[in-house]
């Protein structure tokens, strides 16, 4: 009896022993299906591809290629298809490496793959090809990919890096071309004027920087240069993605305030090509904001309040069928198109080196300043010496407007000077500061009011001013 019992627990034994090893020979079988790849396993030629869709995150997208070889949008033949972005899509299969095989699988689900994350399929003229995006290996960061073949791939590059995409990803955005060379920039609408660009504008102006003129009243007057450069780089920078329609009708346009928009810009500008050649264009863009709003804006502006602070603002290219949502920022620095947003803030443009000679009446008396030689060796003097001329220099390129105006002066005279200029055509340029308010002066040039500047620019002027000819005025010392 003993010994039979004994022979039972050996037999049992044994058999938890066999089972063990089967197991561990099972998992070193499955294991030695796991090889290293390298290579490509699928290779599609993206022109051979007729159709292709993709499910990601809950979504379906499905698009079609047609007899011309362009791409339409399965859900609605209007949708403006990015030929580009298509191209990006099938990019990851025209040549697709897998870092691991493992071959054989007979349970998917451990990969991920019993519910994928996203599932393609590329169809050409002959063959259809369903591919399985599942579980991200955190070890290897690679992703598991099914091909259909009973086979997982650990992917060389992950596709949803791609296909994690959705509709508007794939539109044809409108582009705003490289507008590094403007000939002429025209506004309508809120503004109504135009902007020209001449490369010698010394007939116009006494700033040799000027090259951005507009004509007014008939007289053709400068541009700040460093102003219409960064309102054309606010334009050129201009971000066209968040569109609202991309096939706006009549009464979408009315709804967006574009069926008569706040302002058009158009420029012609030139350029070269990919191949060096010359190329030329005009781009437009119409903006406006919600017609509720601007409504309000210009009840506001009528009675002198304040209006709204947020502005909903759209954008559209030339007649393009897409309406863009464009931020409040973007708007607001494009509709800074005025001549008073775009001209000089400096009472004075010129060069301070073309000057040569300065006279200042102050208090009833007027003190003149001369400038001798070029360069390093340029030196200032007065009445016969040699004086430092930096705070004055400084004071007079602090003048700067704080509002554009045209108003008259009806107070007392400050302080005034000309500058005499090193210039054929602008030979000197008078300067006056009226009395205007407590916190104000008023700039006349050339008798022309121009702009309020800030009461205190003014005496840091007279200060300045003062400073050098009481130093003159004070004896030698023995």
């Amino acid at each position: 009896m003993y010994r039979s019992k004994r022979l039972l627990i050996l037999l049992a034994v044994l058999a938890v022993v066999c089972a063990a090893a089967l197991i561990a020979l099972g998992a070193e079988h499955r294991q030695e299906q796991i090889q290293t790849s390298g290579q490509v396993v699928l290779e599609l030629s993206a022109d051979s591809v007729q159709t292709l869709s993709w499910t990601y995150g809950g979504e379906t997208l499905s698009f079609t290629r047609g007899e011309d070889g362009g791409w339409s949008y399965d859900g609605d033949a209007a949708f403006p298809v990015d030929e580009q972005a298509m191209a990006e899509l099938l990019e990851p299969f025209t040549a697709f490496s897998a870092a691991f095989v493992i071959q054989d699988v007979e349970d998917f689900g451990q990969y991920g793959l019993d519910d994928p994350v996203c599932t393609i399929s590329i169809g050409t003229q002959s063959e259809t090809y369903e591919i399985l995006l599942g579980d991200y290996s955190a070890m290897d960061e690679q992703r598991y990919v099914s091909l259909g073949d009973g086979n997982v791939y650990l992917a060389v590059n992950d596709p949803l890096d791609q296909y994690d995409a959705a509709l508007r990803d794939c539109i044809q955005n409108d582009r705003v071309p490289a507008l590094d060379q403007v000939t002429s920039l025209t506004f309508s609408g809120a503004e109504d004027y135009t902007v020209f660009y001449q490369e010698d504008g010394s007939a116009y102006s006494y700033c040799e920087e000027d090259v951005y003129f507009t004509d007014r009243d008939g007289d053709t007057l400068p541009l700040d240069t460093s102003r219409v450069e960064s309102y054309l780089s606010a334009l050129s920078n201009l971000v066209l993605t968040n569109y609202v329609t991309y096939s706006a009708s009549d009464e979408d346009l009315a709804q967006y305030g574009l069926d008569d928009p706040e302002l058009t810009v158009s420029v012609d500008y030139t350029g070269e090509d990919e191949n060096g050649g010359e190329i030329s264009g005009t781009f437009t863009l119409h903006l406006s904001r919600d017609p509720e709003e601007r409504a309000r804006a210009e009840e506001s502006r009528e009675d002198g309040s304040d209006g709204e602070e947020t502005i909903t603002a759209y954008a559209r290219v030339g007649g393009s069928p897409i309406v863009y949502s464009i931020t409040s920022l973007e708007y607001t620095d494009l509709m800074a198109a005025s001549y008073d947003d775009l001209r000089h803030r400096e009472v004075l443009t010129a060069d301070f080196a073309d000057i040569q000679q300065i006279d200042v009446t102050l208090e009833g008396e007027t003190h003149t300043f001369t400038a001798q030689g070029s360069g390093e060796d340029r030196t200032w003097s007065y009445q016969e010496q040699e004086i430092e001329m930096e705070d004055l220099q400084s004071a007079i390129e602090d003048l700067s407007a704080d509002r554009f105006t045209d108003e008259d002066p009806d107070q007392q005279l400050e302080i005034s000077f000309t500058a005499y200029l090193d210039n054929e055509n602008f030979p000197q340029v008078e300067v006056s500061l009226y009395r205007y308010d407590g916190e104000s002066c008023l700039a006349v040039v050339d008798g022309t009011p121009v702009c309020l500047i800030p009461r205190g620019s003014m005496v840091d002027l007279a200060e300045a001013v003062q400073a050098i000819v009481l130093q003159g005025d004070s004896p030698e010392e023995s």
